[in-house]
Protein backbone atom coordinates (compact mmCIF):
# COMPACT_ATOMS: atom_id res chain seq x y z
CA UNK A 1 0.00 0.00 0.00
CA UNK A 2 1.42 3.05 -0.52
CA UNK A 3 -0.16 6.37 0.19
CA UNK A 4 1.21 8.98 -1.74
CA UNK A 5 -1.51 9.84 -4.06
CA UNK A 6 -4.39 11.87 -2.77
CA UNK A 7 -8.28 9.83 -2.13
CA UNK A 8 -10.96 10.90 -2.59
CA UNK A 9 -14.36 9.37 -1.66
CA UNK A 10 -17.73 10.34 -3.39
CA UNK A 11 -21.27 8.96 -2.29
CA UNK A 12 -23.99 8.59 -4.64
CA UNK A 13 -21.13 7.77 -7.66
CA UNK A 14 -22.99 5.44 -9.38
CA UNK A 15 -24.85 8.30 -12.09
CA UNK A 16 -25.41 11.84 -12.70
CA UNK A 17 -22.91 14.21 -10.70
CA UNK A 18 -21.48 11.74 -8.89
CA UNK A 19 -20.35 9.76 -11.45
CA UNK A 20 -19.12 13.06 -12.95
CA UNK A 21 -16.86 13.14 -9.96
CA UNK A 22 -15.63 10.12 -9.77
CA UNK A 23 -13.97 10.82 -13.43
CA UNK A 24 -12.69 14.23 -12.72
CA UNK A 25 -11.01 13.37 -9.61
CA UNK A 26 -9.35 9.98 -11.76
CA UNK A 27 -8.39 12.56 -14.41
CA UNK A 28 -6.88 14.37 -11.48
CA UNK A 29 -4.92 11.15 -11.01
CA UNK A 30 -6.82 10.86 -7.88
CA UNK A 31 -7.61 7.47 -5.75
CA UNK A 32 -11.51 7.29 -5.75
CA UNK A 33 -13.86 5.32 -3.42
CA UNK A 34 -17.70 5.34 -4.79
CA UNK A 35 -20.18 4.48 -3.38
CA UNK A 36 -24.14 3.70 -4.15
CA UNK A 37 -26.82 1.37 -3.09
CA UNK A 38 -26.27 -0.71 -6.44
CA UNK A 39 -22.82 0.07 -7.87
CA UNK A 40 -20.95 -2.22 -10.41
CA UNK A 41 -17.90 -3.65 -9.53
CA UNK A 42 -14.34 -1.83 -10.85
CA UNK A 43 -11.48 -3.28 -13.06
CA UNK A 44 -9.54 0.36 -12.04
CA UNK A 45 -7.18 -0.01 -9.62
CA UNK A 46 -7.47 3.54 -8.68
CA UNK A 47 -11.67 3.42 -8.49
CA UNK A 48 -12.55 0.75 -5.46
CA UNK A 49 -16.73 0.71 -5.04
CA UNK A 50 -18.82 -0.51 -2.20
CA UNK A 51 -22.21 -1.08 -2.53
CA UNK A 52 -25.14 -0.31 0.24
CA UNK A 53 -27.76 2.45 1.23
CA UNK A 54 -25.00 4.80 2.90
CA UNK A 55 -28.11 6.26 4.87
CA UNK A 56 -27.12 3.17 6.96
CA UNK A 57 -24.51 3.92 9.37
CA UNK A 58 -22.64 0.97 8.75
CA UNK A 59 -22.66 1.21 5.28
CA UNK A 60 -21.03 5.18 5.92
CA UNK A 61 -18.36 4.00 8.26
CA UNK A 62 -17.48 1.17 6.01
CA UNK A 63 -17.22 3.40 2.68
CA UNK A 64 -14.88 5.62 4.44
CA UNK A 65 -13.34 2.97 6.46
CA UNK A 66 -12.22 1.34 2.74
CA UNK A 67 -10.29 4.22 1.67
CA UNK A 68 -8.56 4.23 5.06
CA UNK A 69 -7.55 0.34 4.49
CA UNK A 70 -6.98 0.42 0.85
CA UNK A 71 -5.01 3.23 -0.28
CA UNK A 72 -4.10 4.88 3.47
CA UNK A 73 -5.90 7.97 3.94
CA UNK A 74 -8.69 10.40 2.95
CA UNK A 75 -8.30 13.42 1.32
CA UNK A 76 -11.64 14.61 0.47
CA UNK A 77 -14.85 13.27 0.94
CA UNK A 78 -17.51 14.37 -0.96
CA UNK A 79 -21.28 14.06 0.55
CA UNK A 80 -23.39 13.71 -2.56
CA UNK A 81 -25.95 11.07 -1.78
CA UNK A 82 -29.44 12.15 -1.64
CA UNK A 83 -32.77 11.75 -2.78
CA UNK A 84 -35.44 14.06 -3.76
CA UNK A 85 -38.96 13.81 -1.85
CA UNK A 86 -41.20 16.77 -2.45
CA UNK A 87 -44.65 17.22 -0.90
CA UNK A 88 -46.48 19.22 1.03
CA UNK A 89 -45.73 18.68 5.20
CA UNK A 90 -49.26 16.81 5.97
CA UNK A 91 -49.30 14.52 3.38
CA UNK A 92 -45.43 13.50 3.97
CA UNK A 93 -45.22 10.26 6.01
CA UNK A 94 -43.35 8.89 8.64
CA UNK A 95 -41.36 6.74 6.52
CA UNK A 96 -40.55 9.34 3.53
CA UNK A 97 -39.82 11.79 6.01
CA UNK A 98 -37.37 8.92 7.84
CA UNK A 99 -35.56 7.61 5.16
CA UNK A 100 -35.07 11.48 3.23
CA UNK A 101 -33.07 11.78 6.82
CA UNK A 102 -31.26 8.72 6.82
CA UNK A 103 -30.25 9.60 3.27
CA UNK A 104 -29.62 13.19 3.12
CA UNK A 105 -28.11 13.87 6.86
CA UNK A 106 -27.68 11.26 8.53
CA UNK A 107 -25.39 9.49 6.18
CA UNK A 108 -23.19 12.90 6.05
CA UNK A 109 -22.75 12.73 9.61
CA UNK A 110 -21.58 8.97 9.97
CA UNK A 111 -19.19 9.55 6.93
CA UNK A 112 -17.63 12.84 8.03
CA UNK A 113 -17.09 11.58 12.02
CA UNK A 114 -14.96 8.70 10.34
CA UNK A 115 -13.15 10.89 7.90
CA UNK A 116 -12.53 13.77 10.21
CA UNK A 117 -10.07 11.49 12.51
CA UNK A 118 -7.71 10.35 9.24
CA UNK A 119 -7.56 13.50 8.07
CA UNK A 120 -6.17 14.76 11.34
CA UNK A 121 -3.71 11.91 11.43
CA UNK A 122 -2.98 12.92 7.67
CA UNK A 123 -2.31 16.88 8.44
CA UNK A 124 -5.33 18.27 6.34
CA UNK A 125 -8.07 17.37 4.27
CA UNK A 126 -11.76 18.67 2.87
CA UNK A 127 -15.38 18.17 3.08
CA UNK A 128 -18.06 18.93 0.51
CA UNK A 129 -21.90 19.01 1.02
CA UNK A 130 -23.89 18.62 -2.41
CA UNK A 131 -27.33 21.16 -1.19
CA UNK A 132 -30.22 22.57 -2.90
CA UNK A 133 -30.77 26.40 -3.23
CA UNK A 134 -34.03 25.57 -1.75
CA UNK A 135 -32.68 26.14 1.88
CA UNK A 136 -31.80 29.59 1.22
CA UNK A 137 -35.21 30.00 -1.00
CA UNK A 138 -38.13 28.12 -1.01
CA UNK A 139 -40.92 28.34 -3.71
CA UNK A 140 -44.85 28.41 -3.09
CA UNK A 141 -44.46 26.23 -6.31
CA UNK A 142 -42.33 23.43 -4.86
CA UNK A 143 -43.15 21.77 -1.40
CA UNK A 144 -39.90 20.74 -0.08
CA UNK A 145 -39.86 20.91 3.48
CA UNK A 146 -37.92 17.58 3.93
CA UNK A 147 -35.01 18.91 1.73
CA UNK A 148 -35.08 22.22 3.65
CA UNK A 149 -34.57 20.34 7.39
CA UNK A 150 -32.48 17.90 5.75
CA UNK A 151 -30.13 19.21 3.15
CA UNK A 152 -30.29 23.11 5.55
CA UNK A 153 -28.67 20.92 8.61
CA UNK A 154 -26.15 19.79 6.29
CA UNK A 155 -25.56 23.48 4.93
CA UNK A 156 -25.50 24.69 9.00
CA UNK A 157 -23.21 21.88 9.91
CA UNK A 158 -20.63 22.72 7.05
CA UNK A 159 -19.90 25.94 8.64
CA UNK A 160 -19.80 25.03 12.23
CA UNK A 161 -17.17 21.91 10.79
CA UNK A 162 -15.17 24.95 9.22
CA UNK A 163 -14.82 26.54 12.38
CA UNK A 164 -14.26 23.52 14.67
CA UNK A 165 -11.94 21.73 12.06
CA UNK A 166 -9.86 24.93 10.51
CA UNK A 167 -7.38 24.26 13.36
CA UNK A 168 -6.25 21.11 12.10
CA UNK A 169 -6.66 22.02 8.48
CA UNK A 170 -9.42 20.47 7.44
CA UNK A 171 -11.58 22.29 4.77
CA UNK A 172 -15.32 22.18 4.92
CA UNK A 173 -17.77 23.53 2.00
CA UNK A 174 -20.77 23.01 0.04
CA UNK A 175 -22.44 23.20 -3.32
CA UNK A 176 -25.56 24.36 -3.45
CA UNK A 177 -27.44 23.45 -6.72
CA UNK A 178 -30.28 25.01 -8.37
CA UNK A 179 -32.00 23.23 -11.29
CA UNK A 180 -29.21 20.78 -12.67
CA UNK A 181 -29.93 18.22 -15.27
CA UNK A 182 -29.68 14.86 -14.06
CA UNK A 183 -31.55 11.57 -13.86
CA UNK A 184 -33.33 13.04 -10.82
CA UNK A 185 -35.30 15.07 -13.16
CA UNK A 186 -36.27 12.61 -15.16
CA UNK A 187 -39.72 12.66 -16.37
CA UNK A 188 -39.84 16.86 -15.89
CA UNK A 189 -39.64 18.56 -19.16
CA UNK A 190 -36.41 20.60 -19.01
CA UNK A 191 -37.69 23.86 -20.56
CA UNK A 192 -40.72 24.34 -18.26
CA UNK A 193 -37.41 24.37 -15.36
CA UNK A 194 -35.45 26.95 -17.03
CA UNK A 195 -38.05 29.83 -15.56
CA UNK A 196 -35.63 29.03 -12.25
CA UNK A 197 -32.37 30.49 -12.83
CA UNK A 198 -32.15 34.39 -14.25
CA UNK A 199 -30.03 33.30 -16.87
CA UNK A 200 -32.67 31.18 -18.12
CA UNK A 201 -30.88 28.04 -18.36
CA UNK A 202 -30.93 24.85 -16.83
CA UNK A 203 -27.65 23.90 -15.10
CA UNK A 204 -25.03 21.57 -16.43
CA UNK A 205 -23.58 18.47 -14.89
CA UNK A 206 -20.36 19.81 -16.08
CA UNK A 207 -21.21 23.21 -13.70
CA UNK A 208 -20.99 21.45 -10.76
CA UNK A 209 -17.53 19.72 -11.82
CA UNK A 210 -15.98 23.28 -12.62
CA UNK A 211 -17.89 24.23 -8.93
CA UNK A 212 -16.18 21.14 -7.15
CA UNK A 213 -12.57 21.64 -9.25
CA UNK A 214 -12.50 25.16 -7.87
CA UNK A 215 -13.18 23.87 -4.16
CA UNK A 216 -10.64 21.28 -4.17
CA UNK A 217 -7.80 23.63 -5.66
CA UNK A 218 -8.86 27.27 -3.23
CA UNK A 219 -7.09 25.66 -0.53
CA UNK A 220 -7.73 29.32 1.27
CA UNK A 221 -11.24 28.71 1.31
CA UNK A 222 -13.51 26.98 3.80
CA UNK A 223 -17.25 27.76 5.00
CA UNK A 224 -18.03 28.39 1.93
CA UNK A 225 -21.89 27.95 0.68
CA UNK A 226 -21.13 27.98 -3.60
CA UNK A 227 -23.76 28.34 -5.47
CA UNK A 228 -24.38 27.11 -8.78
CA UNK A 229 -27.68 28.34 -9.38
CA UNK A 230 -27.86 30.59 -12.38
CA UNK A 231 -28.10 33.29 -9.90
CA UNK A 232 -31.37 31.99 -8.13
CA UNK A 233 -30.16 33.33 -4.98
CA UNK A 234 -28.73 36.44 -5.86
CA UNK A 235 -31.89 36.98 -7.05
CA UNK A 236 -33.37 37.09 -3.87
Amino acid sequence: MTTERKVVVITGSSSGIGAAFVEAYLERGWRVIGNARNIAASDNPDYITVSGDIGDPIIARKVVQTAIDRFGRVDTLINNAGIWRPGRIEDISEEVFRQVMRTNLESVFFATQVAVPAMKKQGGGHIVQISTSLVEHALQTVPAVVASLSKGACVAATRGLAMELASSNIRVNAISLGIVITPLHTGSNPEDLKSFSPLNRNGKIEDVVRAMNYLEDADYVTGEIHYVDGGRTAGH
